[in-house]
């Protein structure tokens, strides 16, 4: 048996095994009808073996939620909302926390309140102090608020005392310069930490579950130190919590924590540090997505728990599959932020790039179909590939067709890109479930509209092709499509152009500025580069402000034709990352270029209206991509329902989630 299989037996709780579902904001919960989509998403992880759900962060009062008229648990009314939540959960035997989360200077939308009047480099509102009398006030309403939560039927509360929110704010010297009784000092800056547990201990009794996220490392300067958090820690443990869940970095740090470019279990060795002076059980959180990682992070010791979030959007029977060793059928979190994160950043519900179905379990339903058809699908990319899933599992009789010899489109591609093997994943994770359930496969052949004669209704998965540019030379040798590059391994001289600074443009440009180079960071490698103490004996665990990373071997020019800054359009949690990667390697990224021609002294450009040429031995052509519908009218003229997904739709701003989605939902419908 796996030792994430075996209960965690606490003092007064015992969880069935020592997997834990993390906290994650969805959307519903600012939506007076939200209990029930929210239920309905907990209990489907509850049903799949999870042992405890933390949800996500409600706040203690008006002024502590992430938004204005954001999520609250201040009043009676509104306990039967979170009543409709704890049931669900209760009735397939998981336990459930409720988080208390204030936002403090990150609140969004109004003026925030922090401990002191220094603004968040991530938010435009500046904050206001709170006065000594406020911030006693702030202690009743954590209280007030645990109290509530056990009246709704939580097993407990999670008090966020990390990544940079209220509790954190309070605790750093960076963030906190007050001279009264919850600043100076540092043991004066905890007593805010420490009045809340101890409060919550007291009114809320011995049973009720208190669970400390303590930011192990703040990952931004002047930030709280190691021996600070030692004392921390063993006040809060005295003052009565019952588990500590560790947080990595603040949100306004530089230095990536949660993308794919992380290198997995990353942060657990200081989490390891923590559990060797902890008395409470200990939970290592950040890029743990399979069981493999988890069970080594138990098995060494460094954690007696492990804390997933958005592996839980990915696969809801990630708990059943890990411990039935059922690994290769885990769809696994590829820590791309696109549908999770960006979502919520933008006012978005929460779902999932690998799984539509995350957050949408009312609204997406997997029923058998009236009639049973025999289905062609053309293209095995990830709209095929999901719609081909989908229809499959409804009953549908489904042959997969593609002119490549595997599985996978564009992830092919993707997957190739420094920072972005989880991709290999979906693929493990398609190719298992695709053989289960017995979807055919013709793939390594060119079809035709012959071949599909025989099937009642067709599905155009078949993607697109790279656009072309009208530019003088545009047709020369040294001219190349990104396809080209990534996918056929052309070769690429020292100096290289990339003309189109998209999605693609920057993997295209991260490509090159890796090759040759060690793209697999391992952890250790990971920290150095990204100057993360390991000794944490520095301020925030932060050697310095700006990664070290090796510059390229190539000389590189990303450019684009709008104005300002390049990569504005990328992820909003990732495209930073991107950039910083980029910048720190060397490469030039500029914006409000004109392409004049292409000739054997290299890419002419105007820029700022003065003429350059940039002596460059290729040009890589990232200028997006055009619908590939060459079958469409053959298989219209066959006289059988033809459907169209993917990037054979729209391949505008192509990317996999929308892919995997329109795949999803057309499987659901035929």
């Amino acid at each position: 048996m796996r030792t994430l299989a075996t209960p965690l037996v606490l003092p007064h709780h015992t969880l069935r095994n020592r997997v834990i579902m993390g906290s994650m904001h969805t959307g519903f919960e600012e939506h007076p009808e939200g209990a029930e989509h929210l239920a309905a998403f907990y209990a489907e992880r509850a049903k799949n073996g999870v042992a405890l759900i933390i949800t996500g962060g409600i706040g203690p009062n008006a002024e502590g939620a992430v938004t204005e008229g954001g999520a609250k648990l201040t009043n009676a009314e509104e306990v039967a909302w979170h009543r409709t939540v704890t049931e669900a959960v209760h009735a397939h035997g998981a336990k459930i926390c409720m988080q208390i989360l204030h936002t403090g200077r990150y609140a969004i939308s109004r003026e925030p309140v922090a401990p002191s009047a220094i603004q968040a480099p991530i938010n435009p509102a500046k904050p206001r102090a709170l006065t000594t009398g406020e911030v006693r006030q702030t202690v009743a309403d954590y209280i007030a608020c645990a109290r509530l939560a056990r009246e709704a039927g939580y097993d407990g509360v999670e008090v966020m005392g990390s990544e940079g929110y209220l509790i954190n704010q309070f605790l750093a010297p960076c963030t906190n310069t007050r001279d009264d009784e919850y600043g100076g000092s540092a043991e004066n800056r905890r007593r805010f930490a420490r009045e809340i547990v101890a409060g919550i201990r007291a009114a809320c009794g011995e049973e009720f579950l208190i669970v400390y996220r303590i930011s192990l490392l703040d990952l931004v300067e002047n930030g709280s130190t190691w021996d600070e958090n030692v004392v921390l820690a063993a006040e809060i443990e005295a003052v009565g919590a019952d588990m500590f869940n560790t947080g990595i970095g603040w949100h306004e740090a530089r230095i990536p924590t949660i993308a794919t470019s992380v290198p997995r279990a990353a942060f657990a060795e200081f989490t390891g540090k923590l559990k060797q002076i902890s008395h409470i059980p200990v939970i290592a959180t950040n890029r743990i997505n399979m069981p493999e990682t988890a069970e080594a992070v138990l098995q060494q010791g460094l954690a007696d728990a492990v804390c997933l979030a958005r592996p839980f959007l990915a696969d809801a029977a990630w708990v059943g599959k890990a411990v039935a060793g059922d690994d290769t059928r885990i769809n696994t979190c590829i820590a791309c932020n696109q549908a999770c994160l960006d979502h919520i950043f933008a006012g978005k519900l929460t779902s999932c790039l690998v799984n539509p179905f995350a957050c949408h379990e009312l609204q997406l339903e997997v029923k058998p179909p009236q009639t049973l058809k025999n289905i062609a699908v053309v293209g095995a990319g990830p709209a095929g590939m999901a719609f081909a899933k989908t229809a499959a599992e409804r009953g549908h009789s489904v042959t997969l067709f593609d002119a490549q010899a595997q599985i996978g489109g564009q992830l092919n591609v993707a997957k190739q890109i420094p920072g972005k093997p989880e991709f290999n994943e979906t693929l493990r994770y398609f190719d298992q479930i695709l053989n289960d359930l017995g979807v055919a496969r013709q793939l390594g052949r060119t079809v035709g509209a012959a071949d599909l004669q025989s099937f009642d209704e067709i599905v155009l998965a078949s993607g697109i092709v790279p656009r072309q540019i009208n530019l003088p030379g545009s047709e020369r040798p040294e001219v190349l499509s990104y396809l080209d590059v990534l996918r056929d391994k052309k070769p690429v001289g020292k100096r290289v152009a990339v003309i189109g600074a998209g999605g693609i443009g920057f993997d295209t440009a991260e490509y090159l500025s890796h090759e040759g180079a060690d793209s697999a960071l391992s952890p250790e490698l990971f920290r150095r580069e990204w100057q993360i103490d390991e000794g944490m004996s520095k301020r925030g665990a932060l050697l310095s402000p700006q990664p070290q990373l090796p510059p390229s071997a190539r000389e590189i020019w990303l450019l684009q034709r709008k104005e300002g800054m390049v990569g504005r359009n990328l992820g909003k949690t990732t495209g930073w990352i991107h950039r910083t990667v980029l910048k720190h390697k060397g490469v030039k990224m500029w914006g409000g270029i004109e392409y004049v021609k292409i000739d054997s002294d290299g890419l002419h450009i105007r820029r700022n209206g003065e003429a350059q040429v940039l002596p460059v031995d290729n040009v890589v052509i990232c200028a997006g991509q055009e619908p590939n519908r060459s079958l469409q009218a053959e298989c219209e003229a066959l006289g059988k329902p033809v459907h169209i997904i993917g990037g054979a739709d729209v391949a505008a701003e192509l990317d996999a989630k929308r892919a995997i989605k329109a795949g999803t939902e057309l499987g659901l419908a035929v």
